[in-house]
């Protein structure tokens, strides 16, 4: 009994609530990352590594050529947008990870679930396709469902082309649906069995006890590797270049292969490479702000 307070709290580890509101990204998040020594010295680095490239191929290229920034600011719009009329680049590499990451989780939510279920069928089931998918190589998924799933279908008179990105988006969002899987199912399993016990004796169903007090307390157990998971998913999307989509990994090549100049190689995926690291960091920052506040109080 000591170890309740007058006002309510107690002095025993607790895990905090989770509130919708608690995972947005808010002010003193930015500003924390503007002040952040990791994230100042990195883009340093990378600034100063462009200087040293930059000055250096502009002692080899003398007077009547062109610098490796002006080439970058030549090429930029067609890496970052793709060509003119035609969707493509890094926005593509984006938007397939956003579309994988909500297929994958949706699906994996399901999955886990599988995993989990009274029913032998559903759960063997569920675990032989999770353990599938998640121990499969990203590039033979890739491969495969490009050539498995058809390059138009027909419905009467009306042909439906298939692009190469819907494809290359569906078979991403597969190891990321068995991943998915695997978090669901162990966060399920972290819960105490107290909860459970303790909604049978409340007459609480099955279905209930889960998707009203199981469920909620995974979700603050969840966010964390789920946002892992989509930064692993951003940083492998230009995988779908091999596949002859006009992401930004491609059209960096298009841009080489246009200029005809080796030593254009390193700066411009050095570039690419760059965006990346500025879309994915802020996504790191967050992940580890979100374990910090829904840690256990001691």
């Amino acid at each position: 009994m000591k170890n309740v307070l007058h006002n309510n709290s107690t002095d025993l580890p607790v895990l905090l609530p989770f509130r919708p509101g608690a995972a947005t990204w808010d002010a003193r998040d930015w500003a924390g990352l503007a002040t952040s020594k990791r994230f100042g010295l990195a883009l340093a680095l990378v600034l100063i590594s462009w200087l040293l490239i930059d000055a250096a191929h502009a002692q080899m290229v003398g007077a009547q050529g062109q610098t490796v920034w002006q080439t970058i600011v030549k090429w930029t719009p067609l890496m970052f947008f793709g060509p003119e009329g035609e969707f493509g680049g890094f926005v593509l590499n984006i938007v397939v990870s956003f579309i994988a990451m909500a297929l994958g989780t949706f699906m994996g939510l399901w999955l886990g679930l599988g995993q989990v279920s009274p029913n032998r069928f559903i759960r063997r089931t569920s675990w032989v396709v999770t353990q599938l998918f998640r121990n499969s190589p990203w590039l033979v998924l890739l491969f495969y469902f490009m050539l498995l799933i058809p390059f138009f279908i027909r419905i009467g008179d009306t042909r439906i082309e298939i692009a190469g990105w819907t494809k290359a988006t569906f078979a991403l969002s597969l190891p990321i649906m068995a991943n998915v899987s695997e978090i669901v199912r162990g966060s399920i399993a972290s819960i105490p069995t107290g909860q459970w016990d303790s909604a049978e004796s409340l007459a609480f169903t099955r279905s209930q006890t889960l998707w009203r007090i199981i469920l909620p307390q995974c979700i603050k157990r969840m966010i964390p590797p789920w946002m892992n998971w989509y930064c692993i998913l951003t940083m492998s999307t230009p995988l779908i270049s091999i596949l002859g989509v006009n992401d930004g990994m491609t059209l960096t090549q298009d841009a080489l292969a246009a200029e005809g100049r080796s030593e254009y190689l390193i700066p411009m995926y050095l570039w690419l490479m760059s965006w990346f690291f500025i879309y994915s960091y802020p996504i790191a920052v967050l992940t580890r702000r979100l374990e910090n506040r829904f840690a256990v109080n001691q």
